[in-house]
């Protein structure tokens, strides 16, 4: 039989990942995603309210399981991620590129990045809390322990131009201390997001620990940073006005907040690939510090 000539292209459809499904925007809407030149790329779906308030109650069910299971197996699906990502590494350095108008070279540059951030932070998982917990000396019969315990749902507003790195930049530390999140993806570079989503999908990541929204970042964040059951927010991707007004907004119920620093600085080109150290790991951790005593002391001031 021979090949035909005519075959029309299978053009991909991106979805929302919401609750480890891929849903269409609740609204029916999309929105026309160009590259650099303005050359048309796909249409991305259009987030609403709705959406935003269906992944929280995602983020809200996945969250026991996630934050109760060891540190060691959240480290081993994180490197699942990066094990995914290198699969797949070709379509990701094509819409990196197309995103940020990036050569070849520099697009699969940014991607090895990204790869080696979820490595990164899957070495941290059962790490930091030998770095920020500890037992504290006390006046008295007792054991005093402290240790890091994850927020709870944490709204991360991904970098504007840093569509992937940045973005893996942001996720991976929240997911990585415990916490799940509620991304919402670049407003003019979504796509590389949006395939994310279909890498955790198939990682091991339990549905509902990330959900993607795509779409105008002010629509979809002021529900979220007003939201009762949203416990953080990460405020990279939102100019200094809508910073303000979020910040605002998620003080209504002590939300705990994450202020975009010159080394985040989307707007100023600051460079992702730079060490990240451990700051973003502790910005959604809680410090929770048990009291136990130590028994009765005997004469060398131990009960042992």
């Amino acid at each position: 039989m021979s090949e035909r000539s005519d075959r029309l292209s299978v053009f991909k459809t991106y979805k929302l990942y919401v609750g480890g499904k891929f849903p269409r925007s609740e609204s029916g809407r999309v929105y026309e995603v160009t590259d650099s030149k303005g050359k048309w790329l796909a249409n991305a779906p259009q987030s609403s309210r709705k959406d935003a308030r269906d992944a929280v109650v995602a983020a809200r069910k996945a969250f026991g399981g996630w934050s109760g299971a060891t540190a060691y197996n959240r480290g081993q699906i994180l490197y699942r991620i990066a094990e995914m990502l290198e699969g797949r590494r070709d379509q990701f350095v094509r819409e990196v590129a197309e995103a940020e108008g990036l050569s070849k070279s520099k697009a699969a540059a940014v991607v090895d990045a990204a790869v080696d951030r979820w490595v990164w932070y899957a070495g941290w998982t059962d790490k930091i809390a030998q770095v920020v917990g500890g037992a504290n000396p006390v006046a008295g019969p007792f054991f005093n322990l402290s240790t890091p315990e994850p927020t709870g749902v944490v709204t991360v507003l991904a970098p504007q131009k840093s569509s992937f790195l940045g973005l893996v930049s942001v996720l991976a530390p929240v997911i990585a201390a415990g916490n799940t999140a509620v991304v919402v993806a670049s407003a003019a570079s979504p796509l590389p997001a949006l395939s994310l989503g279909e890498v955790l999908a198939t990682s091991d990541l339990p549905g509902g620990v990330v959900n993607i929204l795509s779409g105008r970042t002010a629509e979809i964040a002021a529900p979220l940073a007003s939201h009762q059951d949203v416990n953080g927010i990460d405020l990279t991707g939102a100019d200094a006005d809508l910073a303000k007004e979020l910040e605002i907004a998620a003080a209504d119920n002590l939300k705990r907040v994450s202020r975009p620093q010159a080394v985040d600085g989307d707007a100023d080109g600051d460079d992702w690939s730079a060490d990240p150290g451990t700051r973003r790991l502790t910005a959604f951790l809680e410090t929770k510090t048990v009291w136990h005593p130590t028994g009765a002391l005997g004469v060398s001031g131990s009960s042992y």
